[in-house]
């Protein structure tokens, strides 16, 4: 998982070939839109305007920007609000900071299948934008330092991309049940729920940077290729395709993770004093004590480990016949069931014979 910052920013400019560079950058409210081009060398230098709690947007290369607002409430003056269809659980400070990273080992050929898939895309998409993840103990080069930046167009691109799996399983196991005139035993919901969440992250850092057109083709391009890959993969064994989503869900909580400790180790100081986007204030339901970015990326790392959890859980149980443990009620309240929750116990998925 790595950054495309170097696209977003050098590719179009070497295009255009300037003999200096410049970068849009627009700090935008609820309301309206206040920007300005500046020479990148002045970059470092340059503040959101004072009339506006509202972050800088860092990483895009149009000329101007393309959207009078993200997700504006509806054009009706008889509607308030949309209400969502998921409320999100609430999370506490110690279940998050709890959240570790982990890893199932591969057990059979599916495993593999699964875990191979996962190890090459990261190392394709790693090598071609120059991200480099440290081994422990490691110093890690000038050249594949991350900045606030790097970090953000890396976000955005990869929450783009995670919302794709559930939908898929959504739909098919929806158009499956259609088909079959069967009910499907609770997966539809929970699966749907995972892409909405994975979506909202991404609407979230859409609040502190909007993408510039090269990353907005990037995204295109890996959407359809995703999209109908995995389509077509579900198709043909829906266990392998959890356990891929499992294991992509392991390096995402690695991925937070080390963004989480260079924030706490200063690397990042453009980060220790912003504060969470009112959406994402709203959808964790975020205390008035907890809303800074290092907050936000813990709440988000928690999720990311919730899927982690939920795939690997899914993927151990029989496709066609068990129900779905998380919206599951149980008749012996006694034991110990799966809960939409974090459980950082069970974080790298509940075995089939631990949940019935």
């Amino acid at each position: 998982m790595a950054s495309l910052s170097t696209f977003s920013t050098t590719v179009p400019l070497r295009v255009a070939a300037r003999p200096q560079t410049y970068l849009f950058l627009a700090v935008r409210t609820y309301s309206g839109v206040a920007a300005s081009t500046i020479n990148s060398s002045c970059l470092a230098r340059h503040h959101a305007s004072p009339l506006t709690n509202t972050p800088k947007r860092l990483i895009s290369s149009t000329p101007q920007p393309q959207i009078k607002e993200f997700f504006p409430p509806p054009a009706n003056p008889a509607v308030k609000e949309v209400a969502s269809a998921w409320s999100h659980p609430i999370y506490t400070e110690a279940q998050m900071n709890n959240v570790r990273v982990a890893h199932r080992e591969a057990t059979d050929w599916s495993d593999w299948v699964a875990l191979g898939t996962v190890r090459f895309f990261r190392w394709g998409m790693d090598w071609v934008t120059g991200y480099k993840h440290p081994q422990p103990g490691q110093e890690i080069s000038k050249k594949f330092k991350m900045t606030e930046q790097k970090w953000l167009t890396r976000f955005i691109f990869l929450e783009s991309v995670a919302g794709v799996p559930g939908m898929v399983g959504g739909m098919l196991r929806h158009l499956r049940s259609l088909r079959r005139m069967k009910r499907d035993n609770g997966w539809i919901e929970t699966l749907l729920e995972e892409a909405f969440n994975e979506r909202m992250h991404l609407l979230t850092f859409l609040k502190l940077a909007e993408p510039g057109w090269f990353m907005r083709l990037m995204v295109l391009g890996a959407q359809g290729v995703f999209f109908n890959g995995f389509f077509l993969s579900y198709l043909i064994s829906p266990r392998i395709c959890h356990r891929f989503v499992g294991y992509l869900e392991e390096e995402a909580v690695l991925t937070y993770t080390r963004a989480i400790k260079e924030l706490e180790d200063g690397h990042l100081p453009e980060w220790e004093s912003l504060k969470a986007p009112e959406i994402a204030v709203n959808y964790w339901q975020m205390p008035e004590d907890q809303r800074t970015m290092k907050d936000l990326l813990l709440y988000i790392r928690a999720d990311e480990a919730k899927h982690r959890e939920v795939n690997h859980t899914l993927s151990n149980l029989d496709q066609a016949a068990d129900p779905n443990p998380y919206q599951t009620e149980y008749q012996d309240l006694s034991k110990d069931h799966p809960t939409k929750g974090i459980d950082n116990l069970k974080a790298t998925g509940w075995e089939r014979k631990d949940i019935f």
